[in-house]
């Protein structure tokens, strides 16, 4: 029987789990994702416990549990989402960044005289989590998909909604109380478009975006439970690949 080579990543907590953040993988032609889990799931007994709520992407791209592999893929499970140089379309910005987010260069970016609205949201840490004091948090993401899933979300407000332009800032690694860890800006002519597609971006963006949070307090750290991305996200991003 035929063989393959599968590259597989894990991410978040399931990083933790296995104590892999890649590896390669040998499967016989005609296996499935689901069949690559399993034999995870198998190695490492925690790991099944998570599959309900695990989503898995080949080449960047969400996929269903069923869908078959090929040599060469690039496998990764995701446990829920938490939720570079500036890449647009009409000057859109799209980055996931390591340093402070700078506001007010980004503004400066995307405002134009012929804006009448620019709408803000700016997702910064808190001090605490149920009750407990964090100290800091650590994100971290699948940043090749991360970026192509927030260019799709521009490219989705920019179907929905009358906007000029969009700005969408993730920060990754260590961040401290207080400082901004998502900043999401549209400017549009009217202010009801700006207010609806900042909302449709950051709710979207927290759904689908592979970006995972892990909070950190005196008696040790946990990783923020977040949202699988839901079936319409994975079989519309199997449509498009097909």
């Amino acid at each position: 029987m035929n063989r393959m080579r599968i590259r597989v990543l894990f991410f978040g907590q399931l990083k933790e789990i296995t104590g892999l953040t890649q590896e390669e993988a040998d499967l016989s032609d005609g296996s499935r994702v689901e069949d690559l889990f399993e034999r995870y799931g198998r190695r490492f007994p925690k790991l099944s416990g998570f599959r309900t709520s695990v989503a898995a992407s080949i080449n960047q791209e969400y996929a269903d549990w069923r869908s078959p592999l090929s040599d060469g893929d690039e496998v990764a499970f995701l446990p829920p989402v938490s939720g570079g140089q500036a890449t647009a379309v009409d000057q859109d910005i799209f980055q996931l960044v390591r340093e402070p987010i700078r506001p007010q260069e980004i503004l400066d970016a995307i405002k134009a005289p012929e804006d009448g609205a620019l709408v803000v949201f700016d997702g910064f840490v808190r001090d605490n989590f149920k009750g407990k004091k964090t100290l800091y948090l650590e994100y971290e993401a699948y940043e090749p998909m991360a970026r192509a899933k927030m260019h799709e979300i521009g490219a989705e407000i920019r179907a929905k909604f009358p906007i000029h332009r969009v700005a969408i800032i993730h920060r990754l690694g260590r961040l401290e109380i207080g400082q901004t860890s998502v900043w999401i800006a549209v400017s549009a002519a009217h202010r009801g478009a700006a207010f609806q597609a900042c909302r449709f971006a950051i709710d979207t963006l927290k759904s689908r975006v592979p970006i995972w949070k892990k909070e950190f307090f005196e008696d040790g750290a946990i990783w923020a439970e977040g949202e699988t991305p839901s079936q319409k996200a994975i079989s519309g991003s199997s449509e498009s690949s097909s």
